[in-house]
């Protein structure tokens, strides 16, 4: 169990007024989490200080060979005026899935969870209570060595912030457009695809910008290597209802792990929907559009949960999935697994709504 010592800010923020809008990672609380990592000591120093800037050399590896680790996940006032996180278990196992991936020392999943519950607890006043919000958990590792030169750093920071947000989408839970990217692609087997890091996102955005010109909110991406194959949105794993399947692409290495995805194909299969984890095409979705049998398409993710999506477009086509509308599977798992976060819906597995304090 770590030790954490706690130096509380003399000079707290104002914190934002119920109802004000407030946007998707773009307010950040009093404190943080950090602890740092030396070569033959190990993690230590954990604390909890004043939120503020961090100071590195120019020459700290992060800066030039990327070597970096983030995950992601929420806290939320429960129905009881407690604070919960949803599945942090799960972010702590592919935070060292992803250190194993980029040569980054583990953290201790205990410890993962330990200073994540300690953090929210000191900013607990914090979590926003509207319906929709939530407060987004950031935890991160940067590479802190002061060296040029292409190898494991030897030291290391842990930091998690946390940042009062509204849903990651300003429209809510209304259908998105997603662009099908042809040209570029962000990952491929062997690489580094499947983890939370930043080069992964930074290859992404060419494409991003590219669909937001044309009026789309995500990108979709196809395989590396035979440009065929449907991946993962750029913030969300995806699913498809087709003949009343549950269809998603299967983790090959160079698709994120997402816990939501996790929950929703657990979910799924207790309700007793079929699903399916296999390649699937663009060719066999556009085909599946046009016969009919492509019923829903939705993504999945910690920031926008359950995102239905009402058009895809690829190359000069594109397919209106459904009349358009949130399809009710879309709809029944939002309302599921946001009830589970919040404790209005009863937690079926005992372990996915946690409570902060425990």
């Amino acid at each position: 169990m770590l030790n954490i010592r706690i130096e509380r800010t003399a000079n707290p923020k104002q914190k934002p007024a119920p109802g004000q809008p407030l946007g998707f990672g773009k307010i950040f609380t009093d404190h943080m989490f950090v602890m740092n990592y030396t070569e033959g000591q190990g993690w230590h120093d954990a604390r909890i200080v004043p939120y503020g800037k961090i100071e590195l050399e120019p020459s700290a590896m992060v800066f030039h060979y990327g070597q970096t680790m983030f995950e992601g996940l929420k806290a939320y006032k429960g129905v009881d005026g407690r604070a919960y996180l949803f599945r942090p278990d799960m972010n702590a196992k592919r935070a060292n899935a992803s250190n194993t991936r980029l040569c980054i020392p583990h953290i201790p999943e205990e410890d993962f969870v330990q200073a994540i519950k300690a953090v929210v607890k000191v900013d607990e006043d914090w979590i926003p209570s509207d319906p929709g919000t939530s407060l987004y958990v950031r935890p991160f590792i940067i590479a802190t060595d002061e060296f040029l030169g292409v190898a494991p750093s030897k030291t290391y920071l842990f930091i998690v912030i946390l940042s009062p947000s509204g849903a990651y989408y300003a429209s809510g839970l209304n259908p998105v457009g997603i662009w099908i990217e042809d040209e570029y692609v962000r990952a491929v087997r062997g690489g580094i695809g499947f983890a939370k890091t930043g080069g992964n996102y930074a290859a992404s955005l060419i494409a991003q910008v590219k669909a937001h010109d044309e009026g789309f909110s995500q990108v979709l991406w196809l395989d590396g290597v035979e440009r065929k194959y449907i991946e993962e949105v750029g913030a969300m794993n995806i699913f498809f209802k087709i003949n009343g399947k549950i269809v998603t692409p299967m983790l090959s290495g160079s698709i994120l792990p997402g816990i939501t995805r996790n929950s929703v194909i657990t979910l799924c299969k207790d309700w007793g929907y079929e699903v399916e984890e296999r390649r699937i095409s663009v060719d066999e979705l556009i085909e599946a559009q046009k016969s009919g049998a492509l019923e829903e398409v939705f993504g999945t993710g910690t920031a926008a949960v359950i995102s239905p999506v009402g058009k895809l477009r690829y190359v000069d086509d594109v397919m209106v999935i459904g009349d358009g509308g949130i399809g009710p599977v879309s709809q029944k798992l939002y309302d599921t697994v946001t009830g589970i976060q919040s404790g209005a819906v009863k937690d079926p597995y005992g372990n996915w709504h946690v409570c902060v304090e425990d």
